[in-house]
């Protein structure tokens, strides 16, 4: 009868090749299956109820993995081998990483794989608030951490060590000695305590490590005046086009967030070759976000056309590109209330239009001009 439980179990699945429910080493106690039987049903709606999940946020980001722990990785105490393990993933499969084991990633897929090309989780500052949450028959809580945004795939653990939870085939996968082990149940899925707001403030700029780079001369915009008469023509030319100016503030530590982010802050403006700042502006932008606003030029020309000839006018402009470091303020505020602050350093980058001006080119005969006659 057991023999017959478990092909049924294993039919079901769709990432198959694993050992279902063993301990390493062990193997499935009967009553556990019973008790799996009954929870099926109980959990099925939990799954669907606590499907809400996202890509880690804030200062919570998978980083590529360079030889060496970062400062923040994030790690569980496996009892059951006696170590410490570390939070890892290869594309979209989560395991973990020991040192002990050499520099790989040790995941799930049909069988436990390891690779040296992979990324681990890194909790900078340790300032997000992560927990382990209990789930069931592939039932993942609220703001369980993907590990990819384009598949459901998740973080977890049980007693034996870390891997992955599919909630597709309802269990949770282990990686361990060459297979593949899977669990309908006790299991747990990291979850990250949801931020509801980003503020940035408290913005200061360095200026004496500021970069400036005036770009090369480019024409805007262009006037032609073509006069077919006998008789010189005067002409009141006005050029005008919208400048875009741009402006992104990066930061070098890892926060990222898909919400939107409020910036408090002065904005740089160069004038003759100097950088100000105006006085403290408000707006909402996301991390790395490049942020424009259009600013009207317009110039005037007035000029004389002789007869059948073509005169131009060209209104030209340079940009300048600044980078400006900075350091600032992040406050977070979460669901459960709580408001956290950190130091924040980064770069401003910004290309804002120079200066523009008028510009006349020599006039030039008109190919087949009428001739003009002498009473003209």
């Amino acid at each position: 009868m057991l023999s017959v439980l478990l092909l049924l179990v294993l039919s079901a699945g769709s990432i198959q090749g694993g050992v279902e429910n063993r301990p390493p080493g062990g193997t499935v106690s009967p009553l556990e299956l019973g008790l799996e039987k009954k929870a099926s049903a109980k959990f099925r709606q939990k799954r669907q109820l606590d499907s809400f999940s996202s890509m880690p946020d804030g200062k919570l980001q998978w980083v590529k993995w360079e030889g060496f722990l970062p400062h923040g990785i994030v790690s569980i105490y496996n009892k059951y081998e006696k170590r410490t393990d570390y939070i890892c993933k290869v594309r979209c499969r989560a395991g973990f990483y020991n040192p002990s084991k050499g520099p790989y990633c040790h995941y799930p897929d049909q069988k436990e794989h390891r690779s040296s090309s992979f990324q681990v989780l890194v909790n900078e500052d340790s300032f997000e608030t992560l927990e382990w949450k209990e789930g069931f028959y592939g039932s993942v809580p609220k703001n369980s951490i993907r590990t990819c945004s384009s598949q459901e795939l998740f973080v977890g653990k049980n007693k034996y060590g870390l891997g992955m939870v599919y909630p597709k085939d309802k269990c949770f996968y282990l990686p361990w000695k060459g297979k593949q082990y899977w669990y309908k149940w006790h299991y747990e899925v990291l979850t990250q305590l949801k931020a509801e707001s980003n503020v940035i403030s408290d913005v200061k700029y360095k200026p004496d490590l500021t970069k400036i780079i005036k770009l090369p001369p480019m024409t805007i915009r262009v006037s032609v005046i073509d006069n077919y008469s006998c008789r010189p023509v005067s002409k009141k030319v006005k050029l005008s086009e919208k400048m875009t100016n741009k402006r992104q503030w990066d930061t070098s530590s890892l926060f990222r967030s898909r919400q939107r982010t409020t910036f408090r802050a002065g904005i740089p403006i160069i004038m003759e070759g100097n950088v100000g700042v105006t006085t403290e502006r408000s707006f909402q932008s996301s991390t790395g976000e490049t942020v424009t606003d259009e600013e009207l030029h317009s110039v005037k020309e007035k000029l004389t056309v002789p007869p059948n000839h073509r005169c131009r006018v060209e209104m030209v402009g340079f940009m300048f590109k600044v980078d400006i470091p900075y350091s600032a303020r992040l406050t977070r505020s979460y669901e459960d209330g709580e408001t956290r602050s950190a130091a924040l350093s980064g770069v401003y980058h910004g290309v804002q239009t120079g200066q523009v001006w008028g510009k006349r080119d020599r006039c030039e005969p008109l190919a087949k001009p009428r001739p003009c006659l002498k009473t003209e």
